[in-house]
């Protein structure tokens, strides 16, 4: 039977790229047969954010969007990180067969450095503590997106590495991509991948005039709406593709390619986009006041997903302490 996990890092407020990057696919796993573990990563986020009250606040606000957007906690477990003690131990024990070389080639030790991120030791072993997340629980598939695909193909070389020392102990993992298309793509306001990084998202819950605010900071250029332009050349039209059924989305294309008196300016583009997302989140809108309002239960499941993840993860900690020899 497959078995389904991945994590989500707490470090901000869910944005429209976590939701179509992740959490859509992750909702839509727990449809299927087999086993679902979805995991908020507060560990991880501790590379980042550094202030407790916000760490807490963030943690909070990923349960409750999980939640709101569908997350059924009969068929899919949800837990916190932190909460499984196990997955810790497990990082030590692949931290011993693990060469320095590996985690020097991780594309996002790299690319955060050069972007000016302090190198810490975390943030340098953060691939042993996502291996260990995986291999803890046996996961057989892992859903990313393109950018984590480095992450699970690590994994596969540390459980590799260690069941070559001592005992096949670990299963190897693989990666479970998104369909690709039009959607997948979600720049930020500023037209580079939407990242909390760049202080370029879009709140999954922004609503009414704060909404349409921040969809107003959208970059465009200064071309009048009479002016033909290539849609392909517009970021505006990958996020109206995130809401818009293909036949609406080709209308207003067609209608920008042609330009003229009739021709939509940026400012028709972003309301549409606005319209469209509102919309779009609304149920799950109303969801997540019903889930504020009813925090407790929101803890009750973040609990009981808690004692199901240790379940599972210490027994698989138990099979690599034995192989080790410290049981």
């Amino acid at each position: 039977m497959a078995t389904y996990l991945s994590g989500i890092q707490p470090s901000g407020l869910q944005h429209l790229g976590n939701y179509f990057g992740a959490i859509r696919q992750h909702l839509s796993l727990q449809e299927q047969e087999g086993e679902h573990y979805y995991f908020i990563a507060d560990f991880h986020a501790l590379t980042t954010v550094q202030d407790p009250e916000k760490l807490r606040e963030y943690v909070r606000e990923t349960a409750i969007t999980y939640l709101a957007l569908g997350l059924d906690p009969e068929k899919a477990v949800l837990w916190r990180q932190s909460d499984v003690p196990e997955v810790q131990e497990i990082a030590w024990l692949l931290s011993t067969v693990t060469g320095m070389g590996l985690l020097e080639r991780a594309h996002s030790f790299k690319d955060k450095v050069a972007k000016g991120v302090k190198p810490h030791v975390g943030l340098f072993t953060y691939p042993l503590l996502m291996a260990a997340d995986i291999l803890a629980y046996d996961a057989t598939h892992v859903p990313v997106g393109k950018d984590q695909v480095q992450h699970v193909e690590m994994t596969q070389t540390m459980a590799g590495y260690f069941n070559n020392t001592f005992a096949d102990v670990f299963v190897r993992p693989e990666c479970l991509l998104p369909k690709m298309g039009a959607a997948q793509k979600v720049p930020g306001l500023d037209g580079q991948k939407m990242s909390k990084s760049y202080a370029n998202t879009v709140w999954i819950f922004e609503e009414g005039k704060k909404l349409k605010k921040r969809l107003g900071k959208i970059v465009t250029d200064s071309r009048p709406p009479e002016e033909p332009k290539n849609p392909a050349d517009l970021f505006l039209f990958d996020l109206l593709a995130l809401f818009l059924p293909e036949t609406d989305l080709q209308e207003w294309k067609e209608k920008v390619e042609a330009g003229g008196t009739d021709a939509p300016g940026y400012g028709h583009l972003k309301i549409a986009i606005f319209e469209a997302m509102e919309a779009y989140f609304a149920p799950a809108r109303a969801r997540r006041l019903e889930l504020l309002a009813d925090i407790a239960e929101v803890d009750r499941i973040l609990a009981k997903g808690a004692d199901r993840a240790r379940e599972r993860a210490s027994v698989v900690r138990d099979r690599a302490y034995a192989a080790c020899g410290l049981r």
